[in-house]
């Protein structure tokens, strides 16, 4: 039986927001805490987020902000109830660090840095015993051993409790690579299967159109489309035309229901709204305008600001017919269709959707492993960009940490 005079040991296996925020609430709670990590250096997907500006939670309505979920807002209620996006920000001050709300309501730090975060961070869990092993990537279980590969060559680790908080399956490069999914199979787990989220799409474009507008953003434009559960949705936002297809920020928002779309159906169709500030009536008046002597070209420019990508995407999704046609010309440019083949490659994502079901778990425990836990984006859930991802894996790491905690104390 554990002495009352020695501390717990708790292995946390993977050192991103979701693991050291469970390595800090053991710690708090006197456990002894070892955290071990595949990379060189812990919260390297961290960092690499923030360098565009770490944006670490979203300062709207808390009613509106646990909805952003999909269907693992219910699951993820509690623990955010516990640590939502008004305690990341508290969080963040108690480690002398200021915070600011961007007009879209993100929440950042006063420099915009991820760096001075971490670093204040990790000084805070050394000071409070918590011990970091770089370069030891988790192998699996032998017997109730951890199995770690080390510089040093194999490693077993005996630790009261284990929690996993492995990341998804996006970014390999920085340590997401999902190579923990059959080892949790082998466990008995149930595991959805990992899936790009806040990505991008292929669409077919033509070499002509690709070679002249990739990396162009189309400002100020809407999308319209529908989900498969047969709802139809819009939003209004920005995006960027590549190679290959489409990205940035209004198809992140939109990711999860076309790429839920495609899987049911093989593709699916958005509708752009290139003019989105008019009525289809005005569009349609200023097309019909007389244009003299000047091309359809030029007459789109002057009247409705028509020129560079989004007269190319008029030209690539219609035909020579339908170009010349003034009503379908002007219906196209409210609702011009695209059609997306498939979500870019899950290791190009932001994010993954998918992981250990909720059904797998009581609490944040494995039901077919007493003792195994888990957090982050390892489970199955998903969040759009905006904080919400950040949140919930600090959440979802302080579940864990007291849940260990609480289980411990039972046993």
């Amino acid at each position: 039986m554990q002495s009352s005079l020695t501390p717990f040991r708790v292995a946390v296996i993977g050192g991103g927001p979701a693991g050291l925020m469970a390595a800090q609430t053991l710690a708090q709670g006197g456990a002894r805490v070892d955290v071990y990590d595949a990379m060189p250096s812990v919260g390297r997907k961290f960092l690499l987020a923030g360098r565009g500006g770490m944006n670490i939670t979203h300062a709207e309505p808390y009613a509106d902000f646990v909805t952003r979920y999909g269907k693992g807002s219910a699951p993820l209620c509690g623990m955010l109830d516990a640590f939502g996006p008004q305690d990341v920000r508290d969080w963040v001050h108690g480690l002398g660090v200021d915070t600011f709300v961007g007009t879209s309501g993100r929440v950042f730090p006063t420099d915009m840095k991820a760096a001075p975060l971490l670093r204040a961070w990790l000084h805070r869990l050394r000071e409070s015993g918590v011990q970091f092993h770089m370069r030891h990537r988790w192998l699996g279980w032998r017997a109730d051993a951890l199995v770690l590969n080390t510089p040093d060559g194999e490693l077993l680790v005996q630790a009261d409790a284990v929690v996993l908080a492995l990341g998804g399956g996006s970014w390999a490069r920085l340590g997401s690579d999902g190579a923990w999914v059959p080892l949790l199979e082998a466990r008995g787990a149930g595991v959805a299967p990992l899936a790009p989220a806040n990505c991008g799409f292929d669409v077919a474009w033509s070499e002509h159109f690709s070679s002249r507008h990739a990396g162009e953003p189309l400002t100020t434009v809407a999308i319209v489309s529908t989900g498969a559960d047969g709802k139809s949705f819009r939003k209004q936002g920005q995006f960027v035309v590549t190679q290959g297809g489409i990205e940035g920020s209004l198809i992140y928002a939109l990711s999860a229901a076309l790429r839920d779309q495609i899987a049911a159906d093989g593709f699916t169709t958005i509708y752009l709204d290139l003019l989105p500030d008019l009525t289809a009536q005005r569009v349609a008046d200023e097309v019909a305008r007389p244009r003299g002597a000047r091309s359809m070209a030029s007459h789109l420019q002057s009247r409705l600001g028509i020129k560079g990508v989004k007269a190319g995407l008029l030209r690539e999704c219609l035909s020579k017919e339908q170009y010349a046609d003034e009503g379908q010309l002007a219906q196209a440019m409210k609702h011009l269709p695209v059609r997306l083949l498939r979500p870019r490659p899950i290791d190009e994502a932001i994010s993954s959707a998918g992981g250990v079901r909720w059904d797998a778990l009581e609490g944040t425990m494995l039901k077919s492993a007493p003792g195994v836990f888990v957090a982050g984006e390892m489970v199955d859930w998903e969040a759009p960009t905006g904080g919400y991802l950040l949140t919930a894996c600090l959440a979802g790491g302080q579940a864990a940490g007291r849940d260990v905690l609480a289980w411990l104390a039972r046993s």
